[in-house]
């Protein structure tokens, strides 16, 4: 449909002709996105939200096979006929070109989320293999690997021990358990994002850079920044200017940052934890933005150095601590969890020794890799990713040695029932 759509907007000079094709394609898009994806939880929604005023609705709800990668293509098929609409690109004549740009495979599950102006004329030129590149693309895959497979899956034992099960746990145990969310949420879908692009390099494509360290953020409009930078980009350029951005007045920087992360919480899934979440990111980047201090941290953190200064580094981690309070929710199964799960950080037992029951690994152990990650991820932090250049210049057996040291790590740490997080959106 869209490939067809894109070619009548394009024939035609017809403002009323084409503003009818575009709003064709938007609402058909959308329609099949939030029919698979939201139905059930808006007639849930709407038959508990009568039942307050004494009336009854029964919807009838679905057992939906949700379509592979909805989220994704769908957002790439909106870009493409915003392009088209707004002259940015021309209508793409072969469809299997467009069915490529559309459904790549490295990025077709958990994204990036494409542009047409950025992927269709790198699908439209004639690619060559280039060593380098793929050298560079098989470093990026095994760094992805390591962050999925050791960190982001051991990590997600602890905290869903610790959510699953959150009475039984201390106030103590409760922080640690959403920071060790914090640290799965990032390495799994960083590392998935770092297979794709390093799986799409192999084939001579350069995909959105998605992630730029952003537990190394200063303030929250850093950390967006630098998190789910294709998505965070998207509603940027597709929804937040065309809303006005932040030039009106400031009720329409309000109005217009609050819609920008509602509708981000909401993408993530039918559930009104996702909608908290987004909220309070809302919260915590009104002040930036109001007293226009959104744009402070542009450039990477102790850029050329090795150490932040005393105010970057406390800085960081005042926004690590508000990006994990955050991350509660988005975890939590519902409102009521994430209420009882902050209600017990909030109580004498937080200053209490934690106490976790027995894992499969050792925690020791696990906790030392953790922090030689972030060692490795700060040193990394001024390029694409964090091992491009790690040890390039040393001999090779030194290099070799590391990177057989993470495939042995791979496999001793290897957890194989844990999927990627971002697979369910």
């Amino acid at each position: 449909m869209d490939f067809i759509v894109a070619k009548k907007i394009d024939n035609t000079d017809n403002q009323s002709a084409r503003k009818f094709w575009f709003w064709f394609s938007i609402i058909i898009n959308l329609s099949l996105l939030g029919f698979f994806k939201y139905y059930n939880f808006f007639a849930e929604s709407v038959s508990s939200a009568v039942s307050v005023f004494g009336y009854h609705l029964s919807f009838p709800f679905l057992k939906l096979i949700l379509p592979l990668g909805i989220s994704f293509y769908t957002f790439h098929e909106l870009s493409y006929i915003i392009d088209v609409y707004k002259k940015r690109v021309k209508p793409i004549e072969n469809y299997v070109d467009y069915a490529l740009f559309v459904t790549f495979f490295p990025l077709l599950v958990a994204g990036p989320i494409e542009r047409a102006t950025h992927l269709l004329p790198q699908v439209q030129n004639k690619r060559v293999f280039n060593y380098e590149k793929a050298a560079d693309g098989l470093r990026q895959i095994l760094w992805g690997l390591f962050k999925k497979i050791v960190i982001a899956d051991n990590c997600a034992e602890i905290a869903n021990t610790v959510f699953n099960n959150s009475p039984q746990y201390s106030g103590s145990v409760h922080v640690l358990g959403a920071v060790f969310f914090a640290i799965q949420i990032y390495c799994d879908f960083s590392g998935y994002s770092d297979i794709a692009l390093g799986t799409a390099r192999l084939f001579g494509f350069e995909l959105l850079k998605n992630f730029a360290f952003p537990y190394f953020s200063r303030d929250i409009a850093e950390f967006w920044r630098r998190w789910h930078i294709s998505l965070s980009s998207w509603f940027r350029d597709y929804l937040y200017i065309p809303l006005g951005g932040s030039k009106g007045g400031n009720w329409s920087k309000v109005r217009n940052t609050f819609i920008i992360f509602i509708v981000s919480g909401f993408w993530h899934g039918a559930n009104w934890t996702f909608i908290v979440w987004g909220l309070l990111n809302a919260i915590y980047f009104l002040p930036l933005l109001l007293l226009k201090r959104n744009r402070n941290n542009l450039e990477i953190v102790a850029q050329g150095g090795i150490m932040p200064t005393l105010k970057e580094a406390f800085n960081i981690i005042t926004t690590f601590v508000l990006v994990v309070f955050a991350w509660i929710f988005f975890r939590a199964q519902d409102i009521e969890h994430a209420s009882s799960y902050i209600g017990k950080i909030f109580s004498r037992s937080l200053f209490t020794i934690p106490h976790f029951n027995q894992f499969s690994f050792n925690t020791y152990a696990f906790d030392i890799l953790i922090i030689l990650f972030f060692v490795i991820e700060w040193l990394g932090r001024e390029h694409q990713f964090a091992i491009q250049s790690f040890l390039l210049q040393a001999l090779r057996p030194i290099r070799w040695a590391f990177y057989l040291s993470l495939i042995i790590l791979i496999f001793i740490w290897n957890k194989s029932d844990q999927q990627f997080i971002y697979f369910h959106f």
